[in-house]
Formats: C-alpha cells, structure tokens, sequence
C-alpha cells in the first residue's frame, strides 16, 4: 500500500476525528421576557446568556452543514464566530484546524491546532497536525518535536493520520542527520504492510546518509536512493537474500559510494564480521574521515576484546563529532578495559548527557563508577538504567498488543 500524503487525512478528519463529545449545547437559562414594545426598542441590553448560547449554537450548525457539504470557506466562517463566543471550545479549534490544512493554510492551520494543544495537551492528534502544519512551514525543528510527542501519546487510532505522522516524522530525523532512530521509525510500516515507493525512498535515504528531504533529492541521485532503499528495506524486513541483491546490485552500480559500503557493512556485522571490516576500510579509503565507520570499527574491535586497535579509531570519531553519543560510548568502555578509568568516567558522562534516554550509556557509566569505587553514583545509574530499559519493553509490549489485536479483529480502527 503506497503513501498517498495528499487526501489521507481530508476526509477522515474532516468527517470523523472528534476530539472530543459534541456537549456544544449546554443547559439553556429561559429568555426574560420583554416588558413592552416601546421598551424594547428603546433599550438596547447586552447579551443573555441565553442569547449566547444560542448564537453559539446556530453557527456550529452552520458550520457543521457546510463542512459536511464540503462549503469549507463557509465552515471556516461560522466555526471562527463560534469560536469568537467559545475560545475555550476544542472540537471548533481541531476542525477549523483540519479545514485550514486540507486547504493549504497551513500557518492559520497551525494556529488553531496550538491553540487547541494549550486546552489539551495530552492530545496526541492535536500535536501529531500541529506538526503536520510546522513541517509545511518549514519550521522544522518545532515541527519533529511535535510529530514524536504525537506519536508518544498516541493519535485515537486514526491509521491515516498515524501513517502521516510516521513518514514526515521520520524525514525529519533523516533531515537532522538522526539516521538510526529514522530507520527504526520506518521499520513501523513494515508491520503494517506499508512498503510503498515513498517509504522504499525514505529507506534508502536513511541507509545512504543522506540528511535532505525527498523532493530536494537532485535527479541523478534518485536511481541510487530507490536500490539503496530495496536494500533497507528488505534488510528491515529480515529479508536478507532480497536484501544482499539489492546490496550487490548497489556496489556493482556505485563502487565508489562511501556510504554504499558503510550500510553493506552495517548489514555484514550480523552475519560475517570480518567482511563488515573491510568493508568499513574501503568506507575510509574512500572518505578518509567518515566518523560512523570508525565508530563501527571500534565497537568491533571493543567486542573483539582488541583494544589498542580500537581506541585510536574511538579517539579520533570523538574528536570529528564530539555530540555523537556512541563514539563516546565506545571511547569511556575502551579506556575502562585499558585501566584508564577516571579518563573512561568522564567520557561516559558527557556520553550521558547527550543521551539522557540511553540505557546502554547509564549502564557502560554504572559499570565506571563501580570500577573506581563510586559504589552510590553506580547504584543510581543502575536504577536509571532499569528505569529506561523497562519503560522501553512497556512500551513495545504495548505496541506488540496494539497489533496483535488489530490483527485478530481487522475491523477494529
């Protein structure tokens, strides 16, 4: 099943994602009667709250007719009167928001949906278009930020926002450079049978390194993205005769890609260690300072118990990216096996601090501050570490339910 960005989200939400119950009519204090004609002329009173709710009332009806008519100028119109009435009313902020977006407003989309997530910020939805308006505005640091928080809270089990949300989510990490976590996120369509074009091409982005999005990807390079994305995809997939195919079609085509060679070797790791190696020289040989091969390298050479070969390459990946958790990582365990401790500790806990969310880095410093003796500092990264690491397979027990019983029962939204 493809992607289609345009259209998944007009209808369905337009029509059907209520945020909340439609209590728009509250209870209706009677109308005071009016004393004599003459009176009434002369005086000119300021709204009842009757009179209010009423004209509350009449234009959510209007503007429900039109939307549902699909008269989306005319809807926009009496759910802002409403809202005039009503700033405090989610449902006329979540469809004025939908409405903005299906026509391509997407800053006055935007403002509505943030309005709507300071009334309710526990609102997955909400915060899942609120991210859909800020990647459109390009505004997109703002814009990963809200689409995961979406995601976190969960979007009511809406599949076509949910799939959405996914693919602009993981272009955004591709954008900043965040490729891993990119590629864990679209290993989620998998499980959903979601193995389209769009999806195919965000893969091999993700596997070639390659921090642009897609409609900025220039034409000489889309051939190389679409085979690199069969590669990761299938290697997602666990697929791996696909998926060494698609790799030897990829070095037969491009030899002297760099990155071509860093995911087949990222891949090799697995199944045959010695050639993931080489395979992360030729990435040197050809781009003599690609930082991710040295830090495979090492963790290589760390688990191969070959220290003197593996610190050189952990030194040298810290020193070319000093914000890159895992070659602080690998350098802090290095220098612990060498007896440098106290070097290791530092490093673990910049390592840390980058990573506040790792259970691997709490788990290598909790293994430092026990080596020199800091056995409280030790208990408490243990603590953390559990912490993180149960939170972690609560959370993908959670996942592994939602799809178990979205599989027994396919009628299920």
């Amino acid at each position: 099943m493809a992607i289609q960005l345009r259209g998944l989200i007009g209808a369905a939400i337009l029509a059907a994602a209520m945020l909340t119950a439609n209590a728009q009519t509250a209870a209706k204090p009677k109308r005071r009667p009016a004393t004599t004609e003459r009176t009434a002329q002369q005086i000119t009173p300021s709204p009842t709250p009757a009179t209010t709710n009423e004209q509350f009332d009449e234009n959510v009806k209007r503007a429900d007719d039109a939307r549902v008519a699909s008269r989306l100028d005319e809807a926009i119109e009496f759910y802002t009167k409403a809202l005039k009435i009503r700033p405090d009313w989610p449902d006329g902020w979540w469809y004025l928001g939908a409405i903005y977006y299906e026509k391509d407003l997407y800053r006055e989309a935007e403002d509505a949906f943030d309005k709507l997530v300071v009334l309710d910020q526990k609102k997955g939805q909400a915060w899942g278009m609120l991210g859909l308006c800020q990647f459109q505005t390009h505004d997109y640091e703002k814009a990963v930020v809200s689409l995961q928080h979406g995601r976190s809270l969960g979007l009511g089990g809406n599949p076509d926002l949910e799939t959405v949300v996914r693919y602009h989510t993981a272009l955004l990490y591709i954008y900043f450079k965040q490729f891993e976590i990119a590629y864990e996120v679209l290993r989620e369509f998998l499980k959903v049978g979601n193995e389209g074009p769009k999806i195919v091409d965000a893969f091999g982005l993700a596997m070639l390194r390659m921090p642009v999005l897609p409609q900025d990807l220039p034409g000489e390079k889309r051939e190389l993205v679409a085979l690199a994305g069969q590669a990761g995809l299938n290697m997602a997939a666990r697929r791996l005769d696909k998926a060494k195919q698609a790799f030897d079609t990829l070095l037969t085509r491009y030899p002297d890609e760099p990155n071509v060679h860093y995911s087949f070797g990222v891949f090799q790791l697995g199944q045959d260690a010695d050639a993931a190696l080489k395979e992360f020289q030729r990435v040197l040989e050809l781009v003599p300072l690609h930082q991710p091969a040295m830090v495979q390298m090492a963790f290589e050479y760390l688990k191969r118990s070959d220290y003197d070969k593996a610190l050189p390459l952990a030194e040298k990946a810290v020193q070319l990216d000093p914000k890159m958790y895992p070659a602080r990582n690998v350098l802090g365990r290095v220098l612990l096996e060498l007896g440098q401790a106290e070097r290791a500790v530092k490093e673990l806990e910049e390592g840390v601090r980058l990573a506040p969310t790792s259970p691997e880095m709490h788990f290598a410093l909790a293994r430092a501050y026990t080596r020199i003796g800091r056995k409280e500092d030790a208990q408490k990264e243990r603590e953390t570490f559990k912490r993180l690491q149960d939170e972690y397979e609560r959370q993908r027990n959670t996942r592994q339910t939602a799809e178990t019983e979205k599989s027994q029962d396919p009628a299920k939204p």
